[in-house]
């Protein structure tokens, strides 16, 4: 019986005829190309002899030596031309034997004339004309030879685009026979078993003769016959075995909804395992079960938990050497099997012979095609796995591994948030106290050298300069106290926005207005703390260089969301900004764009300043803020 695919038949017979014509074509246009040498090179040799016969005008008209030289250049370059060859027009020499030893001819006789055509004095007309004749005549003859070679690639090129126009007609034969053989045929018979299945003869059968895809549609249509006539000689059994069937399927759903359950509502890997293990068990009866976890390297296997296992084994196999043991020998395509007991000779097996266990069920636990463990079950009686059994173990198996992955992801996430605050942290303390004390670091540089120098008007303003930085870095401190201390509601943003304006008033005495406008959905916890971040930056540079004595935040809910901080202070000219005002704005600016955000800031001197923040449709805070490098300020040593 065949058992290549139809798919793959006719692809190789593609593929054949492809490549002969393939090759065909090759050939031709090889002989094509040596047609077309060997004519350019017919050419050249026939310029030879043009050349020849102008050296000889040349020499009894008495030209210049110089003339006559560039004539014997020529005629050098012709010859070298024709034994190299030139790949770019194309011109080569098809050489064989006759052509060969015809060309070399042609070289001795140059070699010798050359001198009688170069010499000062040359002979009289007819010794000349003798020369010339007899230079001739050799060329003519490397002509001949060449022109007979090609006359061999014309029958050759002629030959070729005959057995092409067979390839043709071959291939059409074939392909006809084959769609008839592989195609036609094959539907004819399942046409008419169609027929009979229609007309009630449910016994009819399609013979298989192939292993393709007819063959498997026959195969099919066999299996769909056998079924219909099953059913129609004993339909009320065929009922029972669907039920039995399907309340096997009832059973196995019902045991793999448990176990999801349970592993979803596990908060440890021992609970889970332990749990796991013990549920597994009750649900393929078995006697023992061990849930196995394979190292980095694959070289051993740690008993995570079991249930039922002897307490003496569960000792000696708590780490097993990957391939000692039936337990912990899985290889990467390795599946889930039933392995005899009794059959196997090695040792950790013949305790498990000894304690009465007679199979073993290996369920390898993958997680992303990679085999990270393994689900050991015992029995004390033979035991024979049913497809939707070993479906249901490879289920479990994956359900494990995915919340075992989950409850790592979980504490990887705990990590990174960890991490993201810890880097919030920093670049807090980078905008804000960092920047405070490199000044402060430049204030005592200047200080020790006005000191030193016994300048006392400048100790004093270093001094006033160190006094307000250290207040300044005070109030920085007690600022971000607040800020750290404010935490945002999933539901509104309100709540934390006038805590925000509260401990405000409660750091400058400044009266503030909170005023909320709009309906729409809750912004997302993590963009509500950005847009905390950005209204207290705002904040911040009301207190330290506004002078205001009023401030308000004025929040738009309708999408786009927008937040507009404005006061009533000396305000500033926005196109000079510059120091520190300018810094807060860069640290808003970038905080805002982590949520697709934008930050306009209108001022005007004398009229107070107005800091908008508005939010894109859907805004999403970025995932970069954890590993977003801290430009610290380098303070140079005195």
């Amino acid at each position: 019986m065949a058992t290549a695919s139809l798919s793959k038949k006719l692809v190789r017979i593609g593929v054949a005829l492809l490549a002969v014509a393939l090759a065909s074509i090759a050939l031709t246009l090889w002989v094509t190309r040596q047609l077309e040498g060997g004519a350019a090179a017919v050419n050249e040799a026939g310029r030879m002899r043009m050349q020849t016969w102008r050296l000889t005008s040349a020499l009894q008209a008495q030209r210049s030596p110089a003339e006559v030289n560039s004539l014997l250049q020529q005629f050098d370059q012709s010859l070298g031309l024709l034994r190299e060859g030139d790949a770019s027009r194309p011109l080569f020499v098809p050489w064989d034997e006759d052509v060969r030893r015809e060309f070399d001819a042609v070289e001795r006789l140059w070699r010798t004339q050359r001198a009688l055509w170069s010499t000062p004095h040359p002979p009289g007309d007819a010794a000349l004309q003798a020369a010339a004749d007899a230079f001739v005549q050799a060329i003519d003859r490397l002509v001949l030879a060449i022109e007979h070679q090609l006359a061999t690639y014309t029958a050759l090129l002629n030959l070729c685009q005959f057995a092409m126009m067979a390839l043709a007609i071959a291939g059409a034969v074939v392909m006809l026979y084959t769609g008839y053989m592989y195609v036609i045929s094959p539907l004819a018979q399942l046409r008419a078993g169609l027929s009979q299945i229609e007309a009630g003869r449910f016994g009819t059968r399609i013979e298989v003769e192939t292993d393709d895809e007819f063959g498997q549609v026959a195969a099919g249509f066999n299996r769909m016959a056998a079924t219909l006539q099953s059913l129609y000689d004993s339909l009320e059994a065929k009922v029972q075995a669907k039920t039995q069937h399907i309340e096997a399927q009832r059973a196995r759903l019902e045991a793999l909804y448990e176990v999801s359950a349970f592993l979803a509502m596990a908060n440890t890997i021992d609970e889970l395992s332990k749990g796991f293990a013990q549920r597994v068990r009750s649900v393929m009866k078995a006697d023992a079960v061990a849930v196995r976890w394979s190292d980095e390297a694959n070289q051993r296997y740690l008993m995570l938990a079991s249930d039922c296992f002897p307490h003496d084994m569960q000792t000696e196999e708590r780490s097993l050497i990957a391939g000692a043991c039936a337990c912990g020998s899985l290889a990467p395509d390795a599946r889930t099997r039933v392995i005899p007991i009794h059959s196997h000779d090695a040792a950790p097996m013949r305790h498990c012979a000894r304690v009465g266990y007679q199979n073993l069920v290996s369920v390898p636990v993958r997680l992303q095609q990679r085999v990270i463990g393994e689900i050991d079950l015992f029995f004390r009686s033979e035991v024979m796995l049913a497809a939707g059994e070993t479906d249901l173990l490879d289920a479990l198996a994956s359900h494990l591994a995915s919340a075992l992955e989950g409850l790592r992801a979980e504490a990887l996430e705990r990590e990174a948030a960890v991490g993201e605050e810890r880097s919030l942290l920093a670049r807090e303390l980078h905008d804000s106290i960092a920047q405070s004390l490199a000044f402060l670091k430049i204030q005592v540089q200047l200080l020790r050298s006005a000191v030193q120098r016994q300048q006392a008007d400048k100790v004093q303003s270093a001094l006033d300069e160190l006094d307000a930085g250290l207040k300044e870095s005070i109030n920085d401190v007690r600022e971000l106290l607040v800020h750290f201390r404010t935490r945002t509601h999933a539901d509104d943003i309100e709540v934390a926005l006038r805590e925000t304006l509260q401990k405000f008033e409660h750091q400058t005495g400044l009266p503030t207005r909170l005023q909320i406008e709009g309906e729409g959905l809750p912004l997302p916890a993590d963009v509500q703390v950005h847009v905390l971040h950005v209204v207290q930056e705002a904040l911040s540079n009301v207190r330290k260089h506004a002078h205001a004595s009023h401030v308000s935040v004025d929040v738009r809910k309708d999408p786009p969301w927008r937040f507009v901080v404005r006061d009533n202070g000396q305000g500033f000219d926005t196109s000079q900004q510059q120091g520190e005002t300018h810094v807060g704005t860069k640290i808003m600016r970038e905080r805002a764009s982590r949520i697709g955000a934008t930050v306009q800031i209108d001022s005007v001197p004398g009229l107070g300043t107005s800091v908008t923040l508005t939010l894109p449709p859907h805004p999403v805070a970025s995932t970069n803020v954890a590993t977003a490098g801290l430009d610290l300020p380098s303070i140079a040593t005195p």
